[in-house]
């Protein structure tokens, strides 16, 4: 098979179109065949040389951990049925779904309870990004336990993950304010939150935005959007930082706690496909071209999602 691999730790050069072994459905797995793929921070950190927990590296490395496409080989021992329990997964089944590593090639074999179903309404550029912005934006604003009546600051709010958490938000009842660049306060508006500008008197902004206070807070900038959230935030169990890994502990406030899981994946997808949830995708390249895609991903700007094509 062919998949965009690296045979080196190194910056975006090092990515490159390979052919590779067709991997095997084995059992209680699926293969699929991948029509596109989600370009995440995470992917390019992995080919910094990054080694999440739990990972199992080899060389060639290939990266990306959601995709989707059309399931083409099953494995023994998979059951008849997925996600809400009235779906059977089988050849010619389009799906979408996520794995660890693997996803930037044409095939990627994954267990059956990594897939969902994906929706008709859904085209496959917004399919194959659209695993790692909504279910990392549930998790986290689960973890935050957001619900009714609270006011929420996301920020990056034009990005993947905050482009969901803040319909999301919206959607149980909170009031949220989103950071963003000049040039996506619109978008942000458009999606239920009242935008701010980051930068230089940010928190004055927020705090009169929000006369009221801020209930919690969803980090997906760091830096010194953190710092100021926590000028904001007195209980800071209700602060969550997707990108301060290193500083959480030592500023006692969240990270992600919980793992994808189909299920919700599904209940996600079927909202888009409801005109419920909107997903923007800003740019596609083909797999060949993942090196620029991830030139793009690590320059941290840009409304919404980098996805990779592959041929039909």
């Amino acid at each position: 098979m062919r998949a965009a691999a690296f045979t080196e730790i190194g910056g975006p050069e090092v990515i490159r179109p390979m052919d590779l072994d067709e991997p095997h459905a084995g059992p209680g797995q699926v293969r699929v065949r991948v029509r596109a793929a989600g370009v995440q921070p995470y992917d390019a950190a992995v080919r910094a040389g990054w080694e999440p927990a739990g990972a199992e590296l080899r060389w060639p490395r290939v990266v990306g951990n959601e995709f989707a496409g059309v399931v083409d080989e099953v494995g023994a021992e998979v059951g008849e049925e997925i996600g809400d329990g009235v779906v059977r997964i089988e050849p010619g089944t389009e799906v979408l779904g996520f794995t660890m590593l693997g996803a930037y090639a044409e095939y990627v074999v994954v267990p059956v309870d990594n897939v969902t179903v994906k929706p008709a309404e859904m085209p496959w550029e917004v399919a194959g990004g659209f695993t790692a912005g909504t279910q990392t934006a549930t998790i986290a604003l689960d973890n935050l336990a957001v619900g009714k009546g609270d006011t929420v600051l996301i920020h990056a709010a034009a990005g993947s993950v905050g482009t969901a958490a803040v319909q999301l938000a919206v959607s149980r009842g909170a009031t949220v304010l989103g950071t963003a660049s000049t040039v996506n306060q619109d978008y942000v508006r458009s999606l239920g939150a009242t935008p701010l500008v980051y930068g230089e008197g940010l928190l004055d902004r927020v705090r009169a935005a929000a006369p009221g206070g801020v209930d919690a807070v969803l980090d997906g900038a760091g830096g010194e959007a953190l710092d100021l959230s926590l000028e904001l935030v007195e209980n800071r169990d209700r602060v969550l930082t997707l990108v301060e890994h290193g500083k959480a502990a030592e500023l006692g406030v969240r990270l992600t706690t919980g793992t994808r899981s189909a299920t919700r994946l599904a209940d996600l997808a079927a909202r888009y496909a409801k005109g419920e949830l909107r997903f923007h995708v800003r740019r596609t390249y083909p797999y060949t071209e993942a090196a620029q895609a991830h030139r793009e991903i690590e320059t941290g700007h840009g409304r919404g999602k980098i996805v990779l094509t592959f041929p039909v």
